[in-house]
């Protein structure tokens, strides 16, 4: 039986032990704001941009991105509602329809099929997820940015994502969308080799340093020019143990939890988890190898930072969890939440980790008091500073 828990360890705490190792020579500056003060206004005209400007790369965070599916002859639900004919936007047999963000995710029967053709498979022979075999998805435009917009490009309003930031850097740069802002992947030949600026948001931020760590020194000279971290979550979040634990519906109302359970606990997008030993504790044994052993230990042991100049620009002044106390009825329950200092998802002490070793080699951070983990993507404050930030580092000659 589980036991609830009397004590138990802060967050920003158990974040500050998070082993990062060091790669290169630290220079850091470092903006402190409240969201009351708007950073000085920059004329971006006197930076000089023109040809200058080096191709921006975004990289969006999990659930950050159209997905669209298609079923096969053998797709065979268990639900009438998950009939293929109930779709609502698919019209012929085996087309390609919406399966990230659809509305229909809202109501309850839906979203049971909705959990169904999302949940991944793991494959031991393979040592890889795969979809259940009738499911087939792909992600919409991919190496544009037109995926990462609008989650939906049906309801812009409702689900603006990266909108909001490309118009920004449109209006108050040379940038260009879907010429000098792409989405990954990116052909470096296409723009002689000039070297990129990388953008992510959120978890992407993780994936682009992992990207980064696997390549050598040379090639990150050539082809990277500035990694952008916006609200990375470098040394996890105690939200995403709660995904886990007894699931998570990311702010969509009139949603159980437990339903999306299942396919967040196998989704690789959701394996941030630093502790092998809490997938057992939560009943998810099954996820310890192929989740945590294979693929979560090699990203999160340690943090290595990646040998290229980075700025991190993260919000703060938002209640966020820190901890989960689960009563007697365990993990079938929503727990009690204590609050911590965040952006609402991600824990302060995780979005200043890379400050704690002072080792990168170029870091600058900026701290923005007011601005959630989402609203960083549209505030006004936040997106004048990014393109700042942007402008700043096309400015910079290689050394």
């Amino acid at each position: 039986s589980y036991k609830p828990l009397d004590k138990a360890p802060s967050c920003n705490r158990a974040l500050q032990q998070i082993p990062i190792t060091a790669t290169a020579s630290f220079t850091l500056i470092r903006y402190t704001y409240t969201h009351r003060d708007a950073p000085n206004d920059l004329d971006v005209s006197s930076c000089g941009l023109g040809n200058n400007i080096h191709p921006l790369i975004l990289v969006p965070g999990n659930g950050g991105n159209q997905i669209e599916v298609r079923l096969d002859q053998h797709y065979k639900p268990k639900s009438v509602w998950c009939s293929s004919w109930l779709c609502p936007i698919r019209k012929k047999s085996g087309e390609w329809f919406r399966l990230w963000f659809d509305p229909s995710v809202l109501l309850s029967p839906f979203t049971k099929c909705f959990n169904k053709r999302m949940i991944l498979y793991y494959d031991a022979d393979l040592d890889d997820y795969q979809n259940a075999p009738p499911v087939h998805t792909r992600v919409c435009n991919f190496g544009s940015t037109k995926s990462l917009l609008y989650l939906n490009p049906l309801l812009r309003d409702a689900t603006s994502y990266m909108s909001h930031l490309v118009k920004a850097l449109e209006k108050d740069s040379e940038y260009v969308n879907d010429q000098t802002i792409l989405g990954a992947p990116y052909d470096f030949s296409k723009n002689e080799g000039k070297p990129v600026i990388l953008l992510s948001h959120s978890l992407g931020g993780l994936f682009v340093l992992h990207f980064i760590n696997r390549t050598t020194p040379s090639w990150r000279r050539k082809y990277i020019k500035h990694f952008v971290a916006l609200a990375a979550p470098w040394g996890g979040t105690v939200e995403k143990m709660k995904t886990f634990a007894s699931g998570n519906t990311l702010g969509v109302p009139f949603v159980n939890p437990l339903l999306v359970m299942p396919q967040q606990r196998r989704s690789e997008s959701n394996q941030c988890l630093r502790d092998g030993k809490f997938l057992e504790d939560i009943g998810f044994s099954e996820g310890v190898v192929p989740n945590y052993k294979t693929r979560v230990l090699p990203l999160t042991v340690e943090v290595v930072t990646p040998g290229v100049p980075v700025t991190c620009i993260y919000g703060k002044g938002f209640d966020t969890p820190e901890v989960l106390v689960y009563g007697e009825g365990g993990f079938d329950e929503q727990p009690e939440i204590k609050y911590g200092d965040g952006d609402g998802t991600v824990n302060l002490a995780s979005l200043k980790a890379l400050e704690l070793i002072h080792r990168v080699e170029s870091l600058t951070t900026v701290e923005i008091g007011g601005v959630s983990h989402t609203s960083i993507l549209k505030d006004e404050i936040a997106l004048k500073e990014i393109v700042k930030q942007i402008s700043i580092i096309n400015e910079k000659r290689a050394v």
